[in-house]
């Protein structure tokens, strides 16, 4: 995905918040319908019934005639691939979009262009025999840093070129969040080529530090200055003692979204580069398979049994999500597919990556690793990270009657290694 900064007109800018109001609507119609259906009752309309529904709600609504139609047909095309995929992505049902939330819509290419194939020789219709053509999306390159792209209704519409080469795709799609508009083309990014020496990193994902790299390195994702917190917590209040539904409540609550998007930017741009690095610089790529879903589940609880220390938990999970701990993970995978693999947490951080031995004593601190057993000294974060690249999910062994695992004491006490396939154990 090749996702780029628009600048539209402000005339152009009214025009692409009415295809978003559309493509929202029509959206929530197909919801509706899928909401209204039970057992007994008749199947939801498929994507064929409700174009031809919308055919006839463009002809019995003036506002949504005067929009575009393939912009609406491109939502209810975008809703039958979320129905489809509601088990497999993880998502589950679609549900509502929201206004100042969810504003966005697709474009389909308009240019016809003959297909190829991966040999670049034309593909050829095994029925017919003729040529076969597909859409291709109309781009311009303006210089070195601008464009411009065909939007429907928009005319041309220009985007800042950060790439060498405009991407060659079928359909785009248009997104507008706290003021800015970004378009972003659906091409598949080439991956990047393995070194071929045989490297292999592990890393360890963590809040003080992101990213512990076996070799030594410690990588932080950039955050916010005091400054900018000070001036989120500054329109913070005053939002809060303007009136409600006031303009100033709503221009202070818009310069908090900026700031905090600001924040959002800089997270992304620090994925892809070390993804890009990590991709290009070794062979495999061991990450730390924490739960994230887990880690940042909520502690309220509930009404009948309310949770304990919750804002405590609140702040720990915006911590851990400032981090970009996923979005690491998903661009290497993008950048470097099947070199890439995830070994469990659990006793990462405990075991020692010279003997193997696994105490929770030898973790003094955060940042500090002793080993209780062969003494070997090392950062915290660091001897985990060799742990994660050796690729062994280090495990406490079961007591005889397979009740559990015996206690770090009880280990430590019996002396006994408990991988022995692990990096420099000592001989007895």
């Amino acid at each position: 995905m090749s996702r780029f900064r628009m600048c539209p007109t402000p005339a152009q800018e009214d025009q692409m918040l009415v295809h978003c109001a559309h493509a929202r609507y029509v959206w929530n119609l197909a919801v509706e319908q899928r909401a209204h259906w039970r057992p007994g009752r008749q199947s939801a309309p498929g994507f064929a019934e409700q174009s031809r529904q919308l055919t006839e709600a463009r002809w019995a609504s003036e506002w949504l005639g005067a929009g575009n139609a393939d912009v609406q047909q491109q939502a209810l095309r975008d809703f039958a691939k979320a129905v489809a995929a509601r088990y497999s992505s993880g998502f589950g049902e679609p549900t509502w979009r929201k206004r100042y939330r969810h504003e966005g819509f697709r474009v389909i290419g308009t240019d016809r262009v003959p297909e190829l194939n991966a040999d670049g020789t034309a593909k050829l219709n095994p029925k017919t025999g003729k040529q076969v053509m597909g859409r291709s999306v109309v781009v311009q390159k303006l210089n070195r840093k601008w464009a411009q792209v065909k939007v429907p209704g928009c005319g041309w519409v220009r985007f800042r070129n950060t790439r060498h080469d405009l991407p060659d795709a079928k359909t785009f799609r248009v997104t507008w969040r706290n003021g800015r508009w970004h378009i972003a083309f659906a091409v598949i990014p080439e991956p990047i080529e393995a070194p071929g020496a045989g490297k292999v990193i592990g890393i360890d994902r963590g809040v003080t530090v992101t990213a512990a790299l076996s070799d030594g390195r410690i990588l932080n994702c950039p955050k916010l200055t005091v400054k900018e917190r000070a001036q989120i917590r500054k329109h913070q209040r005053r939002a809060a003692r303007a009136p409600k539904g006031s303009d100033q409540k709503t221009a202070e609550y818009a310069k908090v979204a900026r700031l905090k998007a600001r924040e959002a930017d800089r997270r992304k741009d620090w994925c892809d580069k070390t993804s890009t690095m990590l991709a290009s610089s070794y062979d495999l790529v061991r990450f730390e398979k924490p739960n994230i879903k887990n880690m940042t589940a909520s502690a309220k609880g509930t009404a009948e049994q309310p949770g304990r220390n919750v804002r405590a938990k609140a702040g720990l999970n915006r911590a851990i999500l400032a981090q970009g701990w996923g979005l690491l993970r998903q661009r290497t995978e993008h950048k470097a597919p099947g070199r890439v693999e995830d070994v469990p947490a659990p006793y990462t951080s405990l075991r020692c990556s010279q003997c193997g031995w696994i105490d929770k004593n030898s973790r003094k601190s955060q940042a500090e690793f002793v080993c209780t057993t062969c003494g070997f000294t090392c950062n915290a974060d660091t001897n985990a990270a060799t742990n994660v690249a050796v690729g062994q999910a280090a495990r406490p062994r079961k007591t005889p009657s397979g009740t559990g695992g015996a206690t770090p004491r009880q280990r430590s006490s019996a002396r006994e290694p408990q991988h022995p396939t692990g990096v420099g154990i000592p001989q007895l």
